[in-house]
């Protein structure tokens, strides 16, 4: 039996002051186990219209925090790191009815916070990273949230593999750099099914957001909404954008 430390739940401190531990399950063990052996390891608690869900992620990130984050951006594990606006951005696929008939593609999910949870609401999910150790993560996660059919597939977005079309793409926190604007436009171009809708999300304050944007103009009609976030001592502003592919 393996037993890892549960983080308290995101905002809610434990009301007696003591660290719990979450059973990780049988099904999940060669994963958590390959992953033990380069990384120190623990569970986040994250509730989502009622819901709690328990991520799988690296609980000692200091080896991993070398150098300038934004000045090193394109080789920073960004990936490591539950943000805040895949929390805006889960709550929203969450409230969306599903469709069975619809595919949902989250590009740089990391530990893939809102495909997990449209997963868990019933969406049809596959998640996307750039290695496949990333993808492990979000692998023991998915039998621990008790979400089978969630899919997992490598992804780079300077060699994109088929993987078909998709009607919702998500993404949040992915433009860090400026190097990989046109390839994620690129792929988000591809993998847009006829009709198909983007959800994006990042804290508003990014000062890359606008030169991205502004290279979607010409291909996608652009909706944006702020939206407070507040949990705990945590509070900041996500931009939740919308883009709906320009029809001639």
């Amino acid at each position: 039996m393996l037993k890892l430390k549960l983080s308290t739940e995101r905002g809610r401190a434990d009301v007696q002051g003591r660290a719990r531990k979450l059973e990780v399950p049988q099904e999940a063990m060669p994963i958590v186990k390959r992953l033990m052996a380069k990384y120190q390891l623990d569970f986040e608690c994250v509730n989502v219209l009622g819901r709690t869900f328990y991520f799988l992620h690296v609980s000692d990130l200091t080896p991993l925090l070398t150098g300038d984050v934004f000045k090193n951006a394109p080789d920073f594990p960004f990936w490591v790191k539950i943000w805040e606006a895949s929390l805006v951005l889960a709550e929203f696929v969450a409230k969306m009815p599903p469709d069975p008939t619809k595919r949902l593609l989250e590009v740089g999910a990391g530990l893939a916070v809102p495909g997990m949870v449209a997963s868990s609401f019933g969406h049809d999910v596959t998640v996307t990273d750039y290695e496949d150790e990333i993808l492990d993560f979000a692998r023991a996660s998915a039998i621990i949230n008790n979400c089978p059919d969630l899919k997992c597939s490598p992804l780079d977005w300077f060699e994109p593999s088929d993987l078909g079309k998709f009607d919702i793409i998500l993404a949040s926190e992915v433009l860090f750099h400026k190097r990989f604007f046109q390839p994620l436009l690129d792929v988000l171009n591809e993998y847009l099914a006829p009709g198909g809708v983007i959800y994006m999300s990042h804290e508003a304050d990014r000062e890359t957001l606008l030169p991205f944007f502004r290279m979607c103009e010409d291909q996608f009609r652009i909706a944006m909404q702020k939206r407070h976030f507040k949990r705990g001592d945590k509070e900041l502003d996500i931009l939740l954008t919308r883009l709906t592919r320009i029809t001639h």
